[in-house]
């Protein structure tokens, strides 16, 4: 696929307003996943590593992509964000919210950067055998877009086994709800990056989501994160 925009975004948006999360299906193709993962070893490209070990976040490793992005990774964030501004919109007008988000992701990094957010997101990650995300939310300031991006750039079973994506949403008086997504390599999922709008008997309530990983079998399962908002 590579272009987001042959997607039918009206059908996505529709499973993301039922569900909070939806597929991307051969978002990239496998030799551009190969490519973005070897991205990993080259250090000049990125602002920090994170060893999730030591913060108590899981077992593995990230890295955060320092700017100018590489071409392709800042081309995909703004072509992913045009599509989802307008469902990151009618979220904000489900929860009785004021804020809109503009259609162009540089006009809304302008807004993080106001707010002194001003350190990209999208990140690379590496799990080797017994890594594992424990789940989370990725929220780092006072300024965050509702949606997220995940997709995967390692092929189950050849590259790696086990290394679920697992998604959960927490609603009011109920037990959390638990998600497996089934994701090949190349395979994008869109997702609520803390909580979503549900409609309940006397409108619309907040239900609260976070994502992780699970423990990888063997192998090394490499992931590409696409967050919108930028970090304090």
């Amino acid at each position: 696929m590579d272009d987001p925009t042959g997607y039918d975004w009206h059908a996505i948006a529709k499973t993301l307003d039922a569900r909070g999360w939806a597929r991307l299906p051969k978002l990239l193709d496998p030799a551009h996943c190969i490519a973005l993962a070897a991205l990993y070893d080259e250090g000049r490209l990125f602002r920090s590593t994170v060893t999730m070990e030591r913060h108590g976040f899981g077992r593995g490793e990230y890295r955060y992509f320092a700017y100018p992005l590489p071409s392709a990774i800042a081309a995909l964030r703004t072509a992913l964000y045009r599509q989802l501004a307008p469902v990151a919109n009618g979220w904000a007008a489900a929860e009785g919210r004021g804020e809109r988000y503009p259609a162009e992701h540089e006009a809304y990094l302008e807004r993080c950067r106001a707010m002194g957010q001003d350190r990209p997101t999208p990140l690379l990650l590496r799990y080797a055998a017994g890594d594992f995300n424990r789940l989370h939310q990725d929220v780092y300031g006072a300024e965050s877009f509702p949606l997220q991006v995940a997709i995967l750039l390692s092929q189950p079973e050849e590259h790696f086994t086990g290394g679920q994506f697992i998604l959960t949403e927490q609603r009011p008086r109920m037990q959390s709800r638990v998600e497996s997504v089934a994701l090949r390599q190349g395979d994008g999922v869109v997702f609520a990056v803390s909580h979503r709008p549900v409609a309940g008997s006397r409108g619309y309530y907040r239900a609260n989501m976070r994502h992780g990983v699970t423990t990888v079998e063997s192998g090394c399962r490499s992931c590409l994160g696409i967050i919108f908002h930028d970090a304090a």
